[in-house]
């Protein structure tokens, strides 16, 4: 695979799979390449993470269950996050981006601070460019340039607890946005700047 295609990847463009071209990406391992030269997937440092990390998701739309290691021996797993990308894939459209590594942290972070072993129950994930455009039509609120759509979004529920709960919690992380829906129940969480509003 050539350097440029990678850097692609790595930073978010303008990149989308169909399920049949990522589950092919899957099997060559060209979507995500865990290593040297791409510092946002690369070692992690041993002193900021613990030896393993576990996340469990639910997809409310597809039904996709998935619980998985995905980060191990001081390395993020690359197979875990190909998972995590495709049952955060826009339902819509059934395109398929790679999930930024540090908002998967941000929820395993929120599971241990809410000392739950739930899913996250997924609203939303990654978000195509024509969903966005889509929603931003028939719903007020929806972002133009929303981080969805480069993977660094996700909006969930987790069962049995109160959507206030959740957003509290997220809040306490200090690491990016928080959005809180009441109405709708459920909470956003991204890796943008930190802050927070309510809809």
């Amino acid at each position: 695979m050539n350097q440029s295609h990678l850097k692609n990847l790595t930073h978010g463009d303008d990149i989308v799979s169909s399920k049949r071209n990522f589950l092919k990406n899957m099997a060559c391992g060209s979507l995500l390449t865990l290593g040297g030269g791409l510092p946002e997937i690369a070692k992690a440092s041993a002193w900021s993470f613990p030896s393993s990390r576990s996340v469990a998701f639910e997809n409310v739309h597809t039904g996709d269950k998935l619980k998985l290691t995905y980060f191990e021996n001081g390395r993020y797993v690359r197979g875990a996050l190909h998972e995590i990308s495709y049952a955060l894939r826009d339902y819509h459209t059934d395109d398929v981006y790679p999930i930024d590594p540090a908002l998967v942290d941000q929820l395993y972070d929120l599971k241990n601070t809410l000392g739950i072993s739930k899913p996250f129950h997924i609203v939303s994930g990654y978000r195509s460019p024509v969903t966005n455009a889509n929603l931003r039509r028939t719903h007020r609120g929806v972002a133009r340039h929303s981080l969805h759509m480069e993977g660094r979004a996700i909006d969930i529920k987790i069962e049995g607890l109160r959507t206030k709960t959740i957003r509290d919690a997220a809040l306490s992380l200090r690491s990016g946005g928080v959005g809180y829906y009441p109405y709708a129940q459920f909470v956003h969480l991204d890796t943008g700047q930190i802050r927070t509003w309510r809809k």
